[in-house]
């Protein structure tokens, strides 16, 4: 059952982002409400598939490559949703539901690299780590579609364009806004997933540090946020600059989760034949 509720899950997101691509073309509220209602359905779907797989296994179902990317689609419709209620910025879905999808359909696609899954797997610290990041991730990707968005928008108000894009796309104060939440809101979680991953480690491996290179990635990108989060409250950083780290710390994060598991071996990162 649960399978059969993953394919109408994925179904639905991929129904739900064409709605979304027409709705970008097309100002009308019956095509975002529609577009919303099926990601919803989808979300729905693919949750109680990931409660059914997580029963059944015993263990938080996102250990692997393929789970992960899975979960991560999850997670990222989940949390548009939720911010679509507070900013009511529509059109972010149409920038948001396509990456969910790509995360989607890929899943199957990547090998299955996973960490083995004996009881000590099962720990607290395993699903305070992997909820804080995946939630941490999904507001970088706001913040990445938003500064994709900030760019655009910005490019038409140079070259004075004022078409398609400027009326559809949000102001540029609407869409720095929504990446300075996405920053404050994504760097705590993202930290609490470092440290609870260190605290993981260390009660696994009797180190909480042991040159793992998706520890060294995770890392690097914690300072790339943190350098983000720093020049924004400390110096300022508004608008282009924001923008262009944010889209910069999202690549980061792509490389940590998918670019080290895929190339690189080490403890998050066992082959399953």
């Amino acid at each position: 059952m649960e399978t059969v509720f993953l394919i109408l899950a994925t179904i639905a997101y991929c129904v739900g982002a064409i709605g979304y691509v027409i709705y970008l073309v097309r100002d009308q509220d019956a095509i975002h409400r529609v577009s919303s209602g099926i990601l919803l359905a989808g979300a729905t779907l693919q949750g109680l598939a990931l409660i059914m797989r997580s029963i059944s296994m015993g263990r938080l179902a996102v250990t692997n490559s393929q789970e992960a990317l899975s979960f991560f689609a999850w997670v990222l419709v989940v949390v548009y949703l939720v911010v679509q209620t507070r900013f009511h910025l529509r059109i972010l879905g149409s920038f948001v539901s396509p990456l969910a999808v790509l995360f989607m359909l890929g899943s199957p696609l990547v090998p299955a690299r996973m960490i083995p899954t004996s009881g000590i797997f099962q720990s607290v610290w395993v699903v305070v780590h992997v909820s804080a990041l995946f939630l941490a991730n999904a507001l970088f990707a706001l913040a990445f579609s938003a500064g994709i968005m900030y760019l655009l928008q910005e490019r038409t108000i140079k070259r004075k364009n004022f078409g398609f894009l400027y009326l559809r796309l949000p102001s540029l104060e609407s869409l720095d806004k929504l990446n300075y939440v996405c920053l404050v809101f994504g760097f705590p979680l993202m930290t609490l997933g470092l440290i609870t991953g260190f605290a993981y480690a260390g009660s696994v491996w009797k180190s909480p540090w042991n040159w793992d290179p998706k520890e060294i990635f995770a890392l690097i990108t914690w300072f790339i946020y943190a350098i983000l989060l720093h020049e924004r409250l400390a110096v300022g950083w508004r608008g282009r600059r924001a923008a262009w780290l944010a889209i910069f710390g999202f690549s980061a994060v792509l490389v940590t989760f998918l670019g080290v598991n895929l190339v690189l071996q080490g403890h998050h990162t066992v082959f399953v034949r």
